[in-house]
C-alpha cells in the first residue's frame, strides 16, 4: 500500500547517491533544515526547503505531516538477519557466559543444530507468526527494509518453508518492511550429512539451487565460510553455481578464524561479505577494490564477547561499510537498532555519519537496492524515519533507547506507540 504524503518543517538528514559510499564518503551527508519531502503513490518526488505555493489543489489528495523540526531519515536498512526460525537457545547462552565457544557448543551437537530441530517441528503457520512478530518489532525501531536467510531447515520441506514464509510477508498488501530473502542452505552440515560436506553441496547445487530458482523464493545466495563449516572451495563450488542461476551472493566470512572468504567473496563479485572480526589485510584490501559491501554486525561481536570488526581499517582502505543487526536464536537473539548504532559509534569508533550511511545507503547497496532506497532522494522509494530529536546524533547517545518516533514505508506513517 503506497500514499501521497507531504513531510514539511522536518530536519532532513541523507546521505546521497544511487551506490554505495565507500571511505570517506561515508561521512557525507545533506542536511535541509525547514525541509520538504512530497511522496507521490510512494515514491519521492520532491526534497528540498518548504515551500508555500499550492498548485490548483494539488496538495488537497495528500496527507500531510508537520514533522515539527524532528530529524527526517532515510528508512533503516538490515541487511543481515536469520528472522525465520523455531526455538530459543537461552542455554547455550548460559554456556557461553561460562566461557564455552560458540563452535564448541556447535561440536556437541548445539548451536544451528538445535534451531534446525526446533524449526522442523514447527508448522508453516507457527513459523509464520512468530517471524512476523519479529517484523513488528523491527518497524518500531526505524526498518523500512530487511534481508531474511533460511538456513534452519538443511533439507528440502523446511528450507522451502522458510522461504516460502518470506514471500507471503513479502506479499502482504499492508506489509511495513520489504524483505529481501537469501538462501542459506549452506549455514551449517545436517546430521544426516555427517562426514559428507562434499555430497551435501553436491545436494544444494543440484537439487535446492534449481528448485529456489524456479519458485523465485530468494534473490540472494549466502554460504557460512568457516573452519569446522564450509570450506573455502566448497564455498567457491556452490556460490559459482549460485551465480550462473542467477542468484545475487552473500557470505558469512572470516567471523571466527581468518580463512580468506573476504578474498573469495572479492573474487566472485558478491554484493557482500559479513561477519569479519578476523579478515585479513588482504581480505580487506580485496574487497575495496572490487567494490563488496563489507558488512559489519557488531552486536554478535558483543554477545560473544569478541572482538569488534575492524570499522576503521574498512573505511580508511576506501570499503563501503554497512552495519546490521544478524537476528538469529544463538550467537545474537538481538535485532536492537539503538544499541547497534552505540556500538558502532562507541566500540567500532565510527562516526555517527557514518554509522547512519551503513544503515541506509549502504545497507541497501548490500542488498543490490541502492538504486530504489537509502536516500532521501527523487525517484526513490518513500521509506523514512522521524526521530524524536532534531538532532541526528542522538543516535547512538540513546544508548540501546529507542528514539524513533515515527516511521514511514511507501508514504505510509506508523507512529511508534
Amino acid at each position: 500500500m503506497n500514499e501521497n504524503l507531504i513531510i514539511f518543517n522536518a530536519t532532513i538528514v541523507t546521505p546521497v547517491g544511487f551506490s554505495a559510499r565507500k571511505g570517506e564518503e561515508m561521512s557525507q551527508l545533506q542536511i535541509i533544515e525547514n525541509g520538504t519531502v512530497e511522496v507521490t503513490r510512494g515514491v519521492i518526488t520532491y526534497v528540498g526547503c518548504n515551500r508555500s505555493e499550492e498548485r490548483d489543489g494539488y496538495y488537497d489528495r495528500y496527507w500531510h505531516y508537520n514533522a515539527r523540526g524532528r530529524c527526517l531519515l532515510p528508512g533503516f536498512v538490515d541487511s543481515h538477519t536469520h528472522f525465520v526460525f523455531g526455538g530459543e537457545r537461552a542455554e547455550e547462552f548460559s554456556w557461553r557466559m561460562k566461557g564455552e565457544s560458540y563452535m564448541s557448543i556447535m561440536q556437541r551437537g548445539g548451536g544451528i543444530a538445535s534451531t534446525v530441530k526446533a524449526t522442523r517441528a514447527l508448522s508453516y503457520i507457527r513459523l509464520r507468526s512468530q517471524a512476523e512478530g519479529f517484523l513488528k518489532k523491527m518497524t518500531a525501531m526505524g526498518v523500512t527494509t530487511v534481508e531474511g536467510k533460511s538456513g534452519y531447515g538443511l533439507d528440502r520441506d523446511t528450507e522451502l518453508m522458510q522461504l516460502r514464509v518470506m514471500r507471503s510477508l513479502n506479499s502482504d498488501e499492508n506489509k511495513k518492511i520489504d524483505i529481501v530473502s537469501t538462501f542459506l542452505g549452506a549455514h551449517a552440515l545436517p546430521e544426516e550429512y555427517r562426514g559428507r560436506s562434499d555430497e551435501y553441496i553436491d545436494f544444494l547445487i543440484d537439487t535446492m539451487l534449481p528448485e529456489v530458482r524456479e519458485n523465485d523464493l530468494a534473490e540472494c545466495c549466502d554460504v557460512f565460510c568457516e573452519q569446522g563449516v564450509f570450506s573455502v572451495e566448497q564455498s567457491r563450488r556452490l556460490l559459482t553455481a549460485a551465480k550462473a542461476q542467477g542468484f545475487r551472493l552473500k557470505m558469512h566470512a572470516d567471523e571466527i578464524v581468518p580463512l580468506g572468504g573476504a578474498e573469495l567473496a572479492a573474487e566472485l563479485g558478491a554484493l557482500s561479505a559479513d561477519h569479519l572480526l578476523h579478515v585479513s589485510d588482504e581480505g580487506i584490501c580485496a574487497m575495496a577494490r572490487t567494490g563488496v559491501v563489507a558488512t559489519l554486525l557488531p552486536l554478535t561481536a558483543f554477545a560473544l564477547k569478541e572482538p569488534y570488526a575492524r570499522a576503521r581499517a574498512f573505511i580508511n582502505a576506501g570499503c563501503a561499510v554497512a552495519l546490521a543487526t544478524d537476528l538469529n536464536p544463538g550467537s545474537c537473539f538481538s535485532g536492537s537498532i539503538p544499541l547497534l548504532f552505540a556500538l558502532a559509534c562507541i566500540q567500532m569508533e565510527m562516526t555517527v555519519e557514518e554509522a547512519i550511511t551503513a544503515l541506509t545507503l549502504n545497507g541497501a547497496a548490500a542488498l543490490g537496492r541502492a538504486d530504489i532506497i537509502g536516500s532521501i532522494e527523487v525517484g526513490k522509494q518513500g521509506d523514512f524515519v522521524v526521530l524524536d530529536s532534531s538532532d541526528y546524533r542522538v543516535l547512538p547517545y540513546y544508548i540501546g533507547m529507542n528514539c524513533v518516533n515515527t516511521t514511514i514505508k511507501g508514504g505510509v506513517l506508523y507512529p511508534v506507540v
